[in-house]
């Protein structure tokens, strides 16, 4: 790697006699700096699996309304006013207003440590399994991740789980006073993602929480949740999305997402695009950051397939952690669990401070517990209906390999609703060589993609044959599971939604899972 010059770096530093029965298995990662292989040491594993490790089910993770009709419209009104303000796509790159509503607050944002997750895809998952992995060595943790899949509390949890109807009320009316003081003093009232990163750190400080995972909304520099000094920065792997905000390559973008990187912090990046990768390292020269790289210092040494998940040995920041369980589908979210675990270690000061792993029987259990809502979410079966919120290329690609490695459908029909800013010709050319048909809908939103224009693009891409128009997502889900049964191997057929988390939350409420 080029800017290596003063940088430090996050190497293992458990004792080595322990390394050397591994040392060649994790050698082999080392050439990955830049380009995945999804095929890294995948085995066929059949029905090897240790999901008993996840204990009995948690139930859907994904809360549904309050069943309370009051309490129901009382939070309905809260998402009301928050909808007379900009929404998540209108944005002035500044966090001046979020700056002073934390001033007012009190600055509760420093009452507890963080770890900030920024990158292109993989963000909320990578959150999750960092929650997950702290809640299991018995410290309270809040996350703030968006946007949500159903309901909007699903963007501030506390101890693994979202608040309650109630206390999401009860933050907003707290910190409402001080919002419409700020709204009175600046030049634009804050907008519904400050307010909400407002309240996700009001809420950290009231539980109290002893960490908070964040996950960026946009970018970095400039995004809202930038008020923090997150002792662990975490850059999940960047592409090219919100390239009319944050730039139109890879490097620019990285950019924008170094603003997170703050001075003498520790930095755990994902693989990167060279490009990125150097402007990265660059800004953690800049700072004095110490920095672990996927595939250098950490990473996948093996992964199988197994029944629900992949079975993964990990290289950590301390030593290697082998038949660690994860009830998650595809090469990127074993990527995904590399770098949490990193993540942890250098949180607990492992690999700088400390020579040691963490308990490999907690870790283990942390994974098994670990979901990841709309992410290759199996909803339904005969046939089997997966949901995944892949929204760009980059992420389409991604599923699509996870989807051929770990499910083998005979024949797979995808429901597709976009974005209207999304790339919408490169997320189907991504899934156009395993969907036997497609058919294009519109989900509920005012951003989606209007559905002639995306039949238009899904004709040129799949051919007319192949592509079926349902304006409504009911009509949409019911036509493509009749065209997954009229597949002769019954049981080999499946249906794919995805395009947006938006598509996958409403095809998650008509099926009945929140």
């Amino acid at each position: 790697m080029v800017l290596s010059v003063g940088l430090r770096r996050l190497g293992s530093v458990s004792d080595p006699s322990d390394q050397s029965d591994h040392a060649d298995g994790f050698d082999d990662i080392i050439d990955e700096a830049t380009d995945r292989d999804p095929d890294l040491a995948v085995i066929e594993a059949g029905s090897r699996t240790l999901r008993a490790l996840a204990g009995p089910p948690q139930g859907d993770p994904v809360p549904s309304r309050p069943e309370d009709p009051e309490l129901d419209k009382a939070l309905r009104d809260v998402e009301t006013e928050l909808s007379t303000r900009w929404g998540e796509t209108k944005l002035e790159p500044s966090v001046k207003r979020i700056a002073a509503l934390m001033d007012v607050l009190g600055e509760p944002q420093r009452a507890y440590p963080s770890i900030h997750i920024t990158g292109t895809n993989g963000k909320t998952s990578t959150a999750r399994m960092v929650e997950s992995l702290l809640s299991a060595f018995e410290l309270r943790t809040g996350r703030y991740t968006s946007p949500h899949v159903q309901t909007i509390t699903e963007r501030i949890s506390l101890d693994g789980a979202p608040i309650s109807a109630e206390r999401f009320i009860e933050t907003y009316q707290d910190v409402k006073p001080y919002v419409e003081l700020v709204d009175a003093r600046e030049e634009y009232r804050l907008s519904f993602f400050e307010v909400l990163t407002g309240m996700a750190y009001a809420a950290f400080a009231d539980a109290p929480v002893d960490v908070a995972i964040v996950e960026v909304g946009m970018g970095g520099t400039w995004d809202a949740t930038n008020v923090i000094d997150g002792s662990v920065a975490v850059v999940t792997p960047i592409d090219l999305d919100h390239t009319d905000r944050l730039g139109e390559t890879t490097g620019e973008i990285a950019g924008e997402k170094s603003g997170i990187i703050k001075q003498g912090a520790t930095v755990i990046l994902a693989q990167q695009p060279v490009d990125a990768a150097q402007v990265l390292l660059k800004k953690a020269v800049d700072v004095d950051a110490t920095v672990a790289r996927e595939g250098m210092e950490f990473g996948v040494v093996s992964r199988e397939v197994a029944v629900g998940g992949q079975l993964l040995t990990l290289r950590g920041l301390g030593g290697e952690y082998e038949e660690v369980f994860l009830p998650l589908y595809g090469a990127h979210q074993a990527h995904n669990a590399a770098v949490a675990l990193a993540a942890v270690e250098a949180f607990f000061g492992i690999g700088a401070e400390h020579a040691r792993t963490l308990d490999i029987e907690t870790v283990r259990r942390a994974f098994a517990q670990t979901s990841s809502p709309g992410r290759l979410e199996v909803v339904r079966s005969s046939p089997t209906v997966v949901l995944d919120a892949a929204h760009n290329p980059h992420g389409a690609r991604a599923t699509a390999e996870a989807v051929s490695e770990s499910f083998g459908f005979s024949r797979l029909i995808g429901v597709v609703s976009t974005s209207g800013d999304k790339d919408a010709r490169g997320l189907l050319e991504a899934f156009e060589p395993i969907f036997a048909e497609i058919v294009v809908t519109q989900n509920s939103t005012p951003r989606a993609t209007d559905v002639d224009a995306l039949a238009a693009v899904a004709v040129e891409v799949f051919g007319e044959d192949r592509v079926v128009v349902e304006p409504r997502l009911p009509d949409a889900l019911e036509a493509a599971i009749t065209l997954a049964e009229e597949e002769a191997e019954y049981g080999g057929a499946g249906v794919l939604v995805t395009g947006s988390i938006f598509t996958v939350g409403d095809a998650r409420l008509l099926l009945k899972r929140g």
